[in-house]
């Protein structure tokens, strides 16, 4: 599965969740370090955003799609992100011709306890 560049910066990597959906895993490094012993908030987001980039690219894969393009994103931040290895997975709440609408949650040790949600809308550009 194609992912941003970015995730490369992230240190991310996929995992496939039991069910077959993708969630990202990225590990506490020096380049997402905000205060001392936690995340920055902007790592926070990017991972946020590629887990609901990864949702859509699982769900669309078989159907050709060339670009798919950020509209609007909200970004909630729930607790801070401590120096743990950090989860992200998307949920698509709507899947129309040219709009995805997209919930992704983070989470470090309990994914019942998310560290921070998005609310995200793309425009799809099929092939």
């Amino acid at each position: 599965m194609k992912l941003p560049p970015y995730t490369g910066l992230l240190k991310a990597t996929l995992e496939l969740a039991e069910d077959g959906t993708p969630v990202m895993v990225m590990p506490f490094h020096d380049d997402v370090l905000g205060r001392p012993g936690f995340l920055q908030g902007g790592a926070i987001s990017g991972l946020l955003e590629v887990a609901a980039i990864a949702a859509l690219r699982h769900a669309l894969e078989n159907e050709g799609v060339g670009r798919i393009k950020p509209i609007n994103v909200t970004v909630d931040f729930m607790r801070g992100g401590r120096g743990l290895e950090t989860r992200a997975a998307g949920r698509i709440t709507r899947l129309g011709n040219r709009v995805a609408n997209v919930d992704a949650f983070a989470w470090q040790d309990d994914r019942s306890r998310p560290i921070a949600a998005a609310r995200m809308n793309y425009l799809i550009e099929r092939d």
